[in-house]
């Protein structure tokens, strides 16, 4: 089969490209899926510079969610039939004409979704789905703070937050239009900060009449460590999604961890247990997935796309996600 591969094995962009690579292999209870589109996560970057190894026993293609038909059933596989319009998460190997995926990763591709609506939803909003729900405990009127707000993950967080009861959402972003399109979305950010620009801990206290916030859903970690510890309330709840600026606090006050009762978990989906996967994809399924929509429809719930780039462009859509460019999510078609 075509692959988006990398020139040996790591490096920057330049090295990607689309090759050939040995047809994927069915284990017990996995599907062969052909692929039509997958998302770009930004763990694909860092897995492409040689820094985010996928879990044991996936494949090394990069690529961890995607839209397809069931192409082939392996051994002990029968919840689906071949030709099923299916989207689903995997630890690796999205970036590809077929992959093998366990048949519990794969959900039924809705009809009034399109294929690259579909594969935009797998890593994103189950990541947002466990943070937010899950270990983030959302209650009504809770107040949240979303960082990385226009980013995939961010977007699915906020709405999620929203239709769960959240009694404000304030979103962080690097730039007016980010933070302006937030405000402008249906169920989207009640409050914005422009990180580089304000204290975002003073925003949300302005916010909250004092208070602090309920929730934060972090994916910076470093910068923003003293700051989201200010922002918390008493109770507060962190979820702890990534640490793009850095993972050392050289110093840091622990009282108010202690004085505030403040709750903080760190969360990682791709290295659960499949058992884990598959009962979380099962209640995204209940409880998430039929209220979303594309951008156009009506549902409470919506996925965005930012741009839609065919394989062949791989490169350039590496690059639009390194230059944090993207408000909503980054699509690629296998063509």
């Amino acid at each position: 089969m075509r692959a988006v591969l990398i020139k040996g094995g790591k490096g920057s962009v330049d090295n990607l490209y689309v090759g050939e690579a040995p047809d994927p292999v069915l284990k017990e209870n996995e599907v062969l899926v052909k692929i039509v589109a997958f998302g770009l996560n930004r763990m694909d970057i860092i897995q492409r510079e040689g820094n985010y190894p996928p879990p044991p026993g996936s494949s090394d293609i990069l690529g961890v969610e995607f839209s397809g038909t069931v192409a082939k059933l392996g051994p002990g596989a029968s919840k689906w039939k071949v030709g099923d319009e299916v989207f689903g998460l995997a630890g690796g190997g999205a970036y590809a004409e077929y992959i093998a995926v366990l048949e519990t990763h794969l959900l039924p591709k809705p009809a009034n979704l399109s294929w690259v609506e579909a594969a935009s939803i797998p890593e994103n909003f189950l990541t947002a789905f466990q943070a937010v729900v899950l270990y983030g405990e959302i209650h009504g009127n809770d107040d949240v703070l979303v960082h990385a707000g226009a980013s995939g993950v961010g977007v699915a967080a906020i709405q999620l937050a929203r239709i769960n009861g959240a009694r404000t959402v304030t979103a962080t972003a690097s730039t007016q239009e980010k933070l302006d399109w937030l405000l402008s979305l249906p169920n989207g950010a009640t409050h914005t900060a422009n990180y580089k620009t304000e204290d975002f801990s003073a925003v949300v206290k302005g916010v909250t009449a004092g208070k602090g916030v309920d929730l934060v859903v972090d994916f910076v970690g470093q910068s923003h460590w003293d700051k989201n510890i200010d922002a918390l309330g008493r109770d507060g709840r962190m979820v702890l999604l990534a640490m793009l600026s850095g993972s050392t606090v050289t110093s840091t006050n622990i009282a108010p961890i202690l004085y505030k009762r403040l709750k903080i978990q760190g969360s990682t989906l791709r290295s659960r247990t499949p058992e884990y996967q598959a009962e979380l994809i099962a209640r995204f399924d209940r409880e998430a997935l039929p209220k979303i929509t594309g951008t156009n429809g009506t549902g409470p719930i919506k996925t965005y796309i930012h741009k839609v780039y065919p394989w062949t462009e791989i490169q350039n859509a590496h690059r639009e996600m390194e230059a944090n460019k993207n408000s909503g999510k980054i699509i690629v078609e296998v063509v």
